[in-house]
C-alpha cells in the first residue's frame, strides 16, 4: 500500500510540477504560446496550457478516490463489524470503475470526434456570418438586433452568380473559400457540406432565397442564444457575432483541434485487434499485479531489515524513484514546450493515477478480502485523498498552469511524507 500511496503521490507532486518547469511557454492572454520563452522563469509570465479533455481526465482521476472512501468508512465510524463488508463494497465499487474507464477509453476517441465536428460546424457558422457582416457594411442586423432581411436578400443576390434563384454547391463553395476562418484549417467541400444541410430544406441540394435568409436568422437567433447581445457605445451596433466568434475559436482551441485533426482523418488501423491487445495487456498486469504481491512485500521487509531503514521511506519514497522510468519520459515529452504534448502529458500522468486507484487497488482489495486480512491503511489513503482531490479539483476547472503552479504541487510532496511518517511512527495509525 506504501508504494501505491507512494506512485500516486510522486506523479502528482515532483512529477507534475517538473512538466510545468521545462515544459513552460510565454503566456500571451492567459493562453501559452507555442514553443516560446523569452520571460524565462516569469512565475506569472510563462507555464502550460492544455486542452479541455485534459480537465475531463482530471475529473475522473479525482473520482477514482471513492473506493478509498469507502474501505474507509469503518475506521472513520470507529466500527469493527463492518470492515470485512467495506472491503468487500470497495472492491466491487474499484472493479465497476475500471470496467467504466476502460470503456471510456474505447469510446473517447469516438466522442472527441463528434465534439470536433460539432465546434468545427460552429466555426463556420460564426465565419460566414462575420464575412456576412463585413460585405453588409454592419448592417446585417437592425438597430433592434434582429436580422436585416432586406440586406440577406442582396447578399443571396450577390452570392448567386448565374441569378437562377437557387445556390449551387460550386456557388456556396466559391463563396466559402473567400472567407478567411483565422488559423483554422478544415475542408471547404465539408463546410459546403454543413452549409446545405442546416440550409436545404426541400433536399433538392440548392439553396432557395426564402431558405437562405430561414437559415442565415437562425444562425443569428444561435449566435444571440450564445454569445449574448453585446452593444458597441459609438455605433449602437451590436457586437454579438465578434462575441460568438471568439467564444466558437475558444472552443476550438480547448478541444486541440488543430492538433488532433490529421489523426482523426488517418483513423485507427485494425481498432479490434488493438482493443484485444490491450484487454490482454491488462489482464496480464493484473496476474503479475496478484503473482509479485507478496514477493515484493517480503523484498522490501527484507531490505529494510539489512539496512535498517524503515520500510516506509523504500515503500514510499525509493521503489516510486526506481519504477520512475515513464514519469522520466512524462518530462521529456513535456519538454516539447507544445499544448498537444502538454497535454498528452498531463492526460498520462491523470491516467496512471486513475489506474492506480482503480486497478491496483482492485488486486489489494481483493487479497484482503480473500485472505480476510484486516484493512489498516489509515494514514496511506489520507495522503492519496488529499493529493488526489487536491491536485484533481485544481486541474478539473483551468486549462493553464503559470510556472506558480508548480510549486503547489512540489510542497504536497514533502507534506505527504510528514503526513504519512507522523500518523504511523507518532500516533500509531498503521
Amino acid at each position: 500500500m506504501g508504494l501505491l500511496a507512494g506512485s500516486t503521490v510522486m506523479l502528482l507532486t515532483v512529477i507534475w510540477g517538473s512538466c510545468v518547469v521545462v515544459g513552460r511557454c510565454d503566456l500571451r492572454d492567459s493562453v501559452a504560446v507555442d514553443e516560446t520563452n523569452a520571460s524565462g522563469f516569469s512565475l506569472t509570465e510563462t507555464g502550460v496550457s492544455t486542452d479541455i479533455w485534459t480537465c475531463y481526465a482530471a475529473r475522473i482521476m479525482a473520482m477514482s478516490v471513492i473506493p478509498f472512501i469507502i474501505v474507509q468508512l469503518p475506521q472513520i465510524l470507529n466500527s469493527t463489524s463492518g470492515r470485512h463488508l467495506a472491503v468487500l463494497i470497495a472492491l466491487v465499487a474499484s472493479a465497476s470503475m475500471l470496467v467504466s474507464y476502460c470503456l471510456y477509453q474505447i469510446f473517447q476517441p469516438w466522442i472527441q470526434r463528434r465534439r470536433l465536428a460539432f465546434a468545427k460546424h460552429k466555426h463556420v457558422i460564426s465565419g460566414i456570418l462575420r464575412h456576412l457582416k463585413k460585405r453588409a457594411l454592419g448592417k446585417l442586423l437592425t438597430d433592434d438586433g434582429e436580422p436585416n432581411t432586406k440586406i440577406i436578400k442582396k447578399l443571396f443576390e450577390t452570392i448567386d452568380e448565374n441569378h437562377d434563384g437557387a445556390l449551387s454547391p460550386s456557388e456556396l463553395k466559391a463563396f466559402i473559400i473567400g472567407i478567411r476562418f483565422e488559423e483554422i484549417d478544415f475542408d471547404k467541400d465539408d463546410a459546403v457540406r454543413k452549409v446545405i444541410t442546416d440550409f436545404d430544406t426541400s433536399l433538392d441540394s440548392l439553396v432557395q432565397e426564402d431558405e437562405f435568409l430561414k437559415g442565415i436568422t437562425k444562425w443569428i437567433y444561435e449566435a444571440k442564444q450564445t454569445g449574448g447581445a453585446y452593444l458597441e457605445p459609438d455605433s449602437g451596433t451590436f457586437k454579438l457575432l465578434d462575441r460568438f466568434h471568439q467564444q466558437t475559436k475558444r472552443e476550438h482551441d480547448l478541444l486541440g483541434s488543430e492538433e488532433q485533426s490529421d489523426e482523426f482523418v488517418e483513423g485507427v488501423k485494425s481498432p479490434g485487434w488493438i482493443s484485444f491487445k490491450a484487454v490482454l495487456m491488462l489482464l496480464l498486469g493484473t496476474f503479475i499485479a496478484v503473482a509479485f504481491a507478496n514477493p515484493l512485500v517480503d523484498a522490501v521487509d527484507n531490505f529494510s531489515d539489512a539496512t535498517s531503514i524503515p520500510s516506509f521511506f523504500i515503500s514510499f519514497i525509493a521503489l516510486p524513484l526506481a519504477s520512475s522510468s515513464d514519469a522520466v519520459s512524462a518530462i521529456f515529452f513535456a519538454s516539447r514546450k507544445k499544448k498537444r504534448t502538454t497535454s498528452l502529458t498531463f492526460s498520462e500522468l491523470y491516467g496512471a493515477v486513475t489506474m492506480n486507484n482503480v486497478l491496483c487497488l482492485s488486486v489489494f482489495l481483493a487479497l484482503v478480502y480473500i485472505r480476510g486480512l484486516t484493512w489498516d491503511f489509515s494514514s496511506e489513503v489520507l495522503v492519496i485523498l488529499i493529493v488526489c482531490l487536491v491536485m484533481g479539483a485544481f486541474a478539473s476547472f483551468r486549462t493553464t498552469f503559470p510556472l506558480w503552479t508548480c510549486w503547489v504541487a512540489y510542497i504536497l510532496y514533502p507534506f505527504s511524507l510528514a503526513l504519512v511518517y507522523v500518523l504511523d511512527y507518532a500516533f500509531g495509525w498503521s
